[in-house]
């Protein structure tokens, strides 16, 4: 695990290609810290996992990002965020949707009492002139590729869906703002394990049809196998940070956040194979 360091605003020919940047974020509402000295990069192109417990942080963070902690009564106290070199820290949120990061969040939220197709066409509201329909037509295509059952549905209320096919719908309309980046927040709570599986499918391949994702979810095995690189925050400050496969397999991430034991048996004659321990983020 490396530990974090200050890093340097990017040059103007790396800008393009930078991710997303937080450095030394701190997050309160009113008088109660939320966040303190949170530090975390997102590559483009990668998925990074943010894990957790209740409380921790996690949704925080995300709000920081897309700019919506003012909806929460939030507000950043200090540190950056900037995505591609330009600065988000403070931003509108939809200045941070037009840098092409866009957030689903928990709760899927959803119009209820609007059509699938509606909804569809809320991701979409920013399209403008022939250009801007063609977009957000190629956009549907996508969406409707990825999840058919909401062509099946796009005349059907959104609130009548069950809880995997409006996550599949969050999803797809946050994806009709083509984002370069996807911020997801819990995108299997409360679903069964058939539902949970195909939406992590389809975080795969959004993945690989280009678009970054930083992931918060507090199913860790699946998010790690999700991952390339992964965040343990525990009461709003990193604890753990490392490659997603170097934590699946510490010990003290497999017995917090893992459900698995500290004494695994040992195979016939021998000792416990050891697994790499990731020593905690300096304080």
């Amino acid at each position: 695990m490396k530990t974090a360091e200050a890093a340097e605003p990017p040059e103007p020919a790396e800008a393009a290609e930078a991710g997303l940047v937080v450095r030394d974020l701190a997050v309160g509402y009113g008088p109660v810290t939320a966040l303190r000295g949170v530090s975390l990069e997102v590559p483009r192109g990668s998925v990074v996992a943010v894990l957790g417990g209740n409380g921790a942080g996690k949704s925080t963070l995300l709000r920081a990002v897309s700019g919506t902690l003012r909806f929460h009564r939030g507000g950043i106290a200090a540190g950056e965020i900037s995505f591609g070199g330009r600065r988000l820290s403070g931003a509108d949120p939809s200045a941070v949707v037009a840098c092409g990061v866009v957030q689903v969040p928990e709760g899927r939220r959803i119009f209820a009492r609007m059509t699938v197709a509606e909804n569809l066409r809320a991701g979409a509201l920013g399209a403008r002139g022939a250009r801007g329909r063609r977009a957000a037509a190629e956009a549907r295509d996508r969406v409707l590729t990825l999840f058919p059952v909401l062509a099946e549905r796009a005349r059907q209320r959104a609130g009548l869906l069950s809880g995997g096919e409006q996550q599949m719908l969050a999803i797809g309309r946050a994806l009709m703002a083509r984002p370069v980046m996807l911020l997801l927040d819990e995108p299997t709570l409360g679903l069964a394990p058939m539902a949970a599986a195909r939406i992590a499918a389809t975080v795969r391949e959004i993945n690989a049809q280009g678009t970054t994702v930083l992931l918060v979810e507090q199913n860790a095995a699946l998010a790690l196998s999700l991952a390339r690189h992964a965040y343990v925050l525990e009461v709003g400050e990193v604890a753990l940070s490392g490659p997603a496969a170097e934590l699946a397999a510490s010990d003290e991430v497999r017995r917090r956040y893992l459900g698995i034991g500290d004494d695994p048996a040992a195979p016939a004659g021998g000792a416990p194979a050891a697994r790499p321990a990731l020593a905690r983020w300096p304080g």
